[in-house]
């Protein structure tokens, strides 16, 4: 079994913002907090969600800045849409108690801030293997890996948007 990484072992230095401040302040506990990219929103993204709001009283999600995306190498020209309009998509859902955009690879700060009773992650995501699962124990919160519904993923949605692309210009062109 591999060990998680190294998770910063303790919040000592960094400070969060002061809307995160009142943010954390307002919302009602037990806090669950997830993150992703969500550039094409699709049924897993939704499932995930839901299943995080079900583990505790509020759900806020970090989406990651279009840099932040793009370090993540999820493929070419990705991410599709910006940060802003994948944050917005997001914060639609009833589920999701609130939205925070962050640039960092990994949103450690500002699990930091939050300081959430629970994480989640989805299938595709091994609990001892997130810095993520070390830090939220510092306060005694666990990590929740949801499984992911098979066949729903960005990636097969951009996929099978190519294909029928493809398809479309040979049909055009032989028309």
């Amino acid at each position: 079994m591999k060990a998680a990484p190294h998770a910063v072992g303790s919040c000592a230095g960094l400070q969060p913002a002061d809307d995160l401040v009142r943010l954390c302040a307002s919302l009602p506990r037990p806090l669950v907090f997830t993150n992703g990219v969500f550039d094409i929103l699709h049924a897993g993204h939704v499932e995930c969600l839901e299943r995080a709001r079900d583990l505790g009283a509020a759900l806020v999600v970090g989406v990651n800045g279009d840099a932040s995306a793009r370090r993540l190498r999820k493929g070419p020209g990705r991410p599709i849409n910006r940060a802003e309009d994948r944050a917005r998509v997001v914060a639609a859902l009833a589920a999701v108690s609130a939205v925070v955009l962050f640039d960092e690879d990994k949103p450690l700060a500002l699990i930091c801030a939050l300081r959430p009773e629970v994480y989640v992650k989805g299938g595709d995501y091994r609990a001892d293997e997130l810095a993520e699962t070390a830090l939220v124990a510092e306060w005694g919160g666990r990590t929740v890996i949801v499984p992911r519904l098979d066949g729903r993923s960005t990636s097969a949605v951009v996929g099978r948007i190519a294909a029928t692309a493809g398809v479309a210009g040979r049909l055009q062109a032989a028309a």
